[in-house]
């Protein structure tokens, strides 16, 4: 019976506010947490495991109670969880793919039993995830750790892979990378962030329980994320999988830089992302919805953008569903510093301000709508800590994009609309990886999304995402080369090799070549060139142009004004490009087979067979275009999915020594047929195939500007291609200090690198045998030139 102080339901209808709060209740985990004596240490080899004399940290619950400590490791406990993870390794891969999936269903049945364990658990740390969501996870991934052999022919697990959270990632965004990780036959080391800590090493010991091998799944925990880098130092690791706000991530990045292990990076923590109302949305859905998740402790920022016809409409009905929402508490009274200035800001720049109720000192502050917004205020771009949400106003569609993309965060947007064309051309033109139409925060495994800008270099879910867990069956893993201490200020600034004439005969005067920009050949900027040596180094066999920066600079400008048009053409137009320039080559069999025999001192009929295999290679590239475009995952819910692979945008190369022409058109086919543009850097040993390939490419059908092919010093060109805000990824084979030069610095913004390092003056090392067209070559190269969005569409 309703009294004084509670509402009726009719009067909780009327308001519309939430009602009364359920006290939260955590015995279990209490219960758990005591028996442990509210210290946790690591678990590796499949026991806990709490070392004497270590640093501990406090773990504290939104009251600011302690909820337990944490040891942070040291170096011995590093070797010893690397060690564990190495034999885990061997004792998981070894087992059938039959033997993986069962293990892990029958951690299905252990969580029905602990699920409640696990819940308060997650609610006492503050690391949402609930125990539905963990059993989804683990049908999902046990299934595919079943048909991994069958439709994943041809790749093998990477070894040791460790898993890093920030701290305030979320358990399920954890899970994520953890459980693909081991359906894909790797053993795991997580590293979580402090909230997800207590869930994480109690998962890992029903893990265990339920049959996982000792060593399989091992936690460290330490004071920040750059613990993931000195674990990655041991040789055995092999991947380096984040998720998490950006700063973190881009400071393992750095950490790790030079070790020779890839970083997938998932900033899904402190992302902006558009939510838009078109004037043919639901209003009062789309508000409703607005007031469910814009003013909640949620991992990402939401900025509301209402087309103007409506937006009086959409205002006037915050107002109403605002009037009675109580102030939300803040993390600390530094935050709240942050959002007072955020909104001083916003009244100064004339924005009006929606607030249910006055503003109070301390620790918390209501909810505010910013009406009337800028879309280049810093707390639009980069909002502060606190329940704030930015008002934009549009006109047309396309203001509406424009808006939508202008955040460095392409982690997700919501669209509402009646108008399912209208939705789809939105959610197609908006660089985000996920898009939810009438809907928002929908998430299953089988959605492959992908971190479009700053929100990532990593996919997550579907089939797409079990790939950077693996890796092709017919390459073995190199010996890693160690950090060196790089200067990464002076890389690249070495003095260009002097050029003097050698001869008054002007017969026998090198030939010069020109370089390819903007589908003009032409010399570089500065006018200078470099001296291509003849096989033996004993005589010089050609002049190149020496490019640099501005050159790099013109290419990216050409390649951006035609990426977009080539990305819109159909993929049969594509595939027919690139049937034309396959043809183009081979009409020009004869030259281009003269420079790489001359270029590489082999005999006629060798040169002629890499000319053949280009051609074929460049055919092959061509049947591709068509044939792998989605599809639509099976929704665990009402409604239709939709899930498409995206070109990156403009993509540098820097190509390998070995197969020059070969080793080309391989990685070239696979950025142009997906969509991409390039800036290409031959190899600065073998660029006479490469430069001899500008005729072709000059006869060709493809837009100019969409292919550039730059010569000179390979540091240097390696350094303006890095530091160009516009590059969406880099392909690099080179030197393990370029490697290490790349992954240090292509954090802002961040890029997606491919990097393979050349282990001697020869050309061999990581670069694969060109000359075989392994389908795992293909398809991993295929794979690293797209990015993947997944669409959303509810349908009750």
């Amino acid at each position: 019976m309703a009294d004084s102080t509670n509402p009726t339901v009719y009067e909780i209808f009327e308001s519309m506010e939430q009602g009364p709060a359920a006290a939260t209740s955590t015995p279990t985990a209490q219960a758990w947490l005591d028996h442990h004596s509210r210290s946790l240490g690591f678990f590796m080899d499949g026991k806990f495991i709490l070392p004497a004399d270590r640093r501990s940290l406090s773990l504290t619950d939104s009251k600011g109670g302690v909820v337990c400590s944490t040891v942070c490791a040291e170096d011995a406990d590093v070797s010893q969880c690397a060690s564990s993870a190495a034999a885990g390794w061997k004792s998981w891969s070894s087992l059938s793919c039959s033997q993986r999936a069962k293990a892990l269903l029958r951690l299905v049945g252990v969580l029905g039993l602990h699920g409640q364990c696990v819940s308060e658990l997650c609610a006492l740390c503050e690391a949402s995830c609930s125990p539905t969501a963990l059993v989804r996870l683990l049908q999902y991934y046990s299934s595919w750790a079943q048909l991994r052999d069958t439709l994943i022919p041809g790749w093998t697990p990477v070894g040791v892979v460790v898993v890093v959270s920030s701290d305030d990632c979320s358990l399920y965004s954890l899970m994520l990378k953890v459980l693909p990780a081991l359906a894909m036959g790797n053993s795991v080391i997580v590293v979580p962030g402090r909230s997800a800590a207590p869930p994480t090493l109690l998962l890992a010991q029903l893990f265990t329980g339920a049959g996982l091998p000792a060593g399989a799944l091992n936690i460290l925990t330490g004071s920040d994320v750059t613990l993931g880098a000195k674990v990655s130092r041991n040789p055995d690791v092999r991947l380096i999988a984040y998720c998490g706000n950006k700063q973190d991530g881009l400071a393992l990045c750095k950490a790790s830089a030079g070790m020779g292990v890839p970083v997938s990076v998932s900033s899904c923590v402190g992302a902006t992302c558009p939510f838009i109302i078109f004037e043919s949305a639901d209003i009062d859905s789309a508000v409703d919805e607005v007031i469910q998740i814009a003013f909640k402790k949620k991992e990402v920022h939401w900025v509301l953008c209402v087309q103007e016809s409506v937006s009086d409409s959409v205002v006037a009905r915050l107002k109403l569903r605002m009037a009675n929402i109580k102030s939300v508490p803040l993390s600390s009274d530094a935050d709240r510093v942050l959002v007072d200035a955020a909104v001083q800001e916003a009244l100064q720049q004339g924005a009006t301000l929606v607030q249910p109720c006055g503003v109070s000192p301390g620790a918390r502050y209501p909810p505010t709508v910013l009406c009337g917004a800028a879309p280049s205020s810093p707390y639009v771009v980069t909002p502060p800590p606190g329940p704030l949400l930015p008002l934009l106003m549009f006109r047309s569609n396309t203001e509406a994009v424009l808006l939508g993309n202008h955040s460095p965060h392409g982690h997700a947007a919501s669209i509402w609309t009646e108008d399912l064309t209208l939705a789809l051309e939105t959610a197609k033109s908006l660089s985000v990886g996920s898009v939810w139409v009438n809907s928002s925060s929908v998430s299953d495994p089988c959605f492959p999304v992908s971190g479009h800008k700053d929100s990532g270099t990593g996919t997550d879910g579907g089939q797409e995402g079990l790939y950077q867990f693996l890796r092709p069956s017919f390459s073995s893993p190199l010996p890693r080369p160690s950090p060196v201490s790089l200067e990464y200020s002076k890389f690249g600034t070495e003095a260009a090799q002097v050029v003097i004439p050698d001869s008054t005969d002007g017969a026998s005067i090198p030939q010069s070549y020109p370089q390819f920009v903007g589908g003009k050949a032409c010399k570089s900027v500065s006018g200078c060139s470099v001296a291509v040596q003849a096989p033996g180094g004993d005589s010089v066999l050609a002049f190149c142009p020496d490019g640099g920066r501005k050159d790099v600079r013109n290419a990216v400008e050409a390649a951006i004004k035609v990426q977009p048009g080539w990305m819109k053409k159909s993929p049969s137009a594509r595939a027919q490009s690139l049937y034309s320039l396959a043809k183009g080559l081979e009409s020009r069999r004869k030259e281009v087979s003269a420079s790489v025999g001359a270029q590489l001192g082999v005999p006629a009929e060798e040169a002629d067979r890499e000319v053949e295999l280009s051609v074929g290679r460049l055919n092959v590239w061509a049947a591709y275009c068509d044939k792998v475009q989605g599809g639509s995952p099976p929704m665990t819910q009402s409604g239709a999915a939709l899930s498409f692979p995206e070109p990156l945008g403009v993509v540098g190369i820097v190509l390998p020594d070995n197969a020059p022409l070969l080793s080309m058109v391989t990685v070239l086919g696979a950025a142009i047929a997906t969509g991409n543009a390039v800036v290409m850097v031959p190899s600065q040993r073998f660029p006479l195939p490469a430069l001899a390939f500008v005729q072709v490419l000059q006869s060709s059908d493809l837009p100019a500007g969409l292919v550039n092919i730059i010569t000179g010093n390979r540091d240097q060109l390696t350094v303006a291609l890095a530091n160009h805000s516009v590059i969406k990824a880099i392909w690099y084979w080179g030197s393990a200090q370029g490697c290490q030069y790349l992954q240090h610095t292509c954090t802002s913004p961040l890029k997606t690198l491919r990097l393979s390092w050349q282990q001697d003056g020869e050309g061999r090392g990581a670069a694969p045998d060109w000359a075989q067209p392994h389908p795992s070559l293909m398809e991993d190269l295929w794979r690293n030139a797209v990015q993947w969005k997944s669409v959303w569409i509810p349908t009750a």
